[in-house]
């Protein structure tokens, strides 16, 4: 990282010139990737007489009539952005949300499937927000204890933490200097935040559909600079 260039200015006084020093700002090196992530939009009613369909056993429900305002009001607020790539993952509900966007500034996505959510085992199907929803004695215990393991078959955050890092440092890699579009899900955002910031687990789990986090990621360090920013859905949170 640098101190950005015009930290430090000459002044010329009455008794002559004097070096003054600005505000130290954050400015990282030519090198370093910014990845904007991406949760997507808000996802179908789960109906326990139809289930949600699964992909590699895992739930993949489309987006709602909700969902997809938000992702067309996410496309209008990055259509100005330098993108110079865009990440989904193998569920339907990440790449409905980028496609907006896709479209909007002509660019095709990369399906990274380390970045897929969380699995749930056997909460798959819509099962896992009923339970939660309804205060399920295992719910409690995943809200008391931050972890999705006590569910039966359900994933470890260690596993989605070493997955998900391990894909970020991958797609890093091959992209020095650029900003990338990730769009992927609550909890991957939540542990991979939680990395960044040796945080709790469970302390960024409230991103919210369509929001925004962004972390840098320079010279192996990793910055968190932005968390949840829905700035481009004040117009529709009442719906």
């Amino acid at each position: 990282m640098t101190d950005g260039d015009n930290v430090s200015e000459h002044q010329e006084n009455a008794s002559g010139t004097k070096t003054i020093y600005r505000q130290v700002k954050f400015v990282p090196d030519r090198t370093a990737v910014t990845l904007l992530l991406i949760r997507h939009g808000e996802s179908a009613i789960a109906d326990m007489e139809n289930p949600f369909p699964l992909t590699e056993g895992r739930s993949d429900p489309s987006l709602s009539p909700i969902g997809i305002l938000q992702a067309q009001a996410l496309a209008s607020r990055l259509a100005g952005y330098r993108l110079d790539d865009i990440y989904v993952t193998q569920l339907k509900r990440t790449q409905e949300t980028a496609a907006p966007l896709c479209s909007a500034i002509g660019k095709t996505w990369t399906v990274e499937e380390d970045l897929v959510e969380i699995f749930m085992g056997e909460w798959e199907g819509g099962i896992y927000r009923k339970h939660m929803t309804e205060g399920h004695p295992v719910a409690q215990r995943i809200l008391a204890e931050q972890r999705f393991d006590v569910i039966p078959g359900g994933e470890s955050n260690h596993s989605v933490t070493s997955r998900a890092v391990a894909a970020i440092q991958k797609i890093t890699v091959s992209h020095p200097g650029k900003t990338l579009a990730i769009f992927t899900h609550s909890v991957v955002i939540a542990n991979v935040l939680a990395f960044v910031t040796r945080s709790e687990p469970f302390a960024f789990l409230g991103n919210d559909n369509a929001s925004v986090s962004e972390i840098v990621v320079a010279d192996g360090k990793w910055y968190l600079r932005r968390f949840n920013d829905t700035a481009h859905l004040e117009h529709i949170k009442h719906l």
